[in-house]
């Protein structure tokens, strides 16, 4: 009902009220409509091709800035692999200080790989921030037109994000970055693995804050207050029914992470959830009265009848694990200990974390 309320003065000073009741109305679809009320349809993404020997990758820099230097070794790193790595045209320009460019020149760099079918995959450079200037400039579309794996995380959570809902997977994973100077560790093998059609099937030791319950779904989510910012805007992924989500975070204090997570809630988010999966939440400061963040996601979480997964080593911090976003997953927590298996063709390969964490805690 929409209420409009007149007021008429005359030499009678008489107020004259005239409500109108709209029985249906026309929303514009350039208008965000309410998430909570409406929430779209679960959706299904396409897994773009696995890569070959022999396959071009680009790498471009959507957000801050990167040192040359990290991109030529992670050119050498690609070679490696047996690609074909191939650099986006702006790659080295700094802009305001901080950001690879202008978003113009950040935008022509992303539609440059977008658009050149011979480019099976993209692999960003660099997080940091920038990338929510790019969402209302590209359209879903381009995203879809060619399908080809978009890989990296942090700020680049908004592209991911945006890949979902064009129906396209991508990888949560390494960027130039990290492969840089650790092409040998588990993060980054196992990236190149996954790029390659090995599907990892994440087993995970017990946790106490994991709350036991199966669910299947598709994953969404990354960087929490990355993801934040877009709910609403049609590259909101979390927008969609039965996801499971997935949040990490860095250097972020634990009342604002407070207020980011309460922003979920407020938006929906939650009551669409079949699952949460807590990552790494790397130097995020203890300013509440909680052990840590997780154990103060948990309180929140502990009213949703989800299951609950903490301590999956993805995000900032040493250990990165690859994960397929916009897949259909399957996560079984139980007081064993819990496994996150991706429902997609491919090889499926068994990982256990917890040999991968104390490797690198050597």
């Amino acid at each position: 009902m929409v209420k409009i309320i007149i007021r008429l003065s005359g030499a009678l000073a008489m107020t004259v009220w005239t409500v109108l009741t709209l029985a249906s109305c026309t929303v514009s679809k350039n208008v965000p409509q309410d998430r909570v009320s409406q929430p779209l349809k679960a959706f299904h993404c396409v897994r773009p091709s696995f890569l070959q020997t022999g396959d071009t990758v680009a790498l471009i820099s959507p957000s801050y800035h990167t040192a040359m230097e990290n991109v030529t070794k992670t050119i050498e790193v690609l070679k490696g692999w047996g690609l074909v790595p191939v650099v986006g045209p702006h790659v080295g320009k700094i802009h305001a200080g901080k950001y690879a460019g202008t978003v113009k020149e950040r935008l022509s760099d992303m539609r440059w790989a977008l658009n050149n079918p011979n480019i099976k995959a993209i692999i960003c450079n660099r997080g940091g921030y920038g990338t929510i200037h790019l969402v209302n400039q590209l359209r879903l579309e381009e995203l879809s037109a060619h399908p080809k794996w978009l890989v990296g995380y942090s700020d680049i959570t908004t592209l991911l994000e945006m890949e979902a809902c064009a129906g396209v997977m991508s990888i949560h994973g390494a960027m130039s970055s990290h492969l840089a100077n650790n092409s040998s560790d588990t993060t980054s093998t196992l990236m190149r693995d996954l790029l390659f059609g090995q599907v990892p099937c994440y087993r995970l030791p017990a946790h106490p804050l994991n709350k036991d319950g199966y669910a299947k779904g598709v994953l969404v989510g990354g960087n929490l207050s990355t993801i934040a910012p877009i709910t609403g805007n049609e590259a909101d992924a979390t927008a969609h029914q039965d996801i499971i989500l997935f949040i990490e975070e860095v250097e972020e204090t634990m009342h604002n992470i407070d207020r980011l997570f309460n922003l979920l809630q407020l938006r929906g988010v939650m009551s669409r959830c079949r699952g949460v999966i807590l990552g790494e939440f790397t130097d995020c400061g203890a300013d509440l009265d909680y052990k840590d963040v997780e154990t103060m996601l948990s309180k929140y979480l502990s009213k949703y009848n989800i299951p609950v997964l903490c301590g999956f080593p993805a995000g900032h911090d040493k250990v990165n694990l690859p994960l397929v976003m916009g897949a259909p997953v399957t996560l079984d927590v139980n007081k064993k200990g819990a496994t996150l298996r991706f429902d997609i063709k491919g090889e499926q390969r068994r990982v256990q974390t917890e040999d991968i964490m104390n490797q690198a805690e050597r």
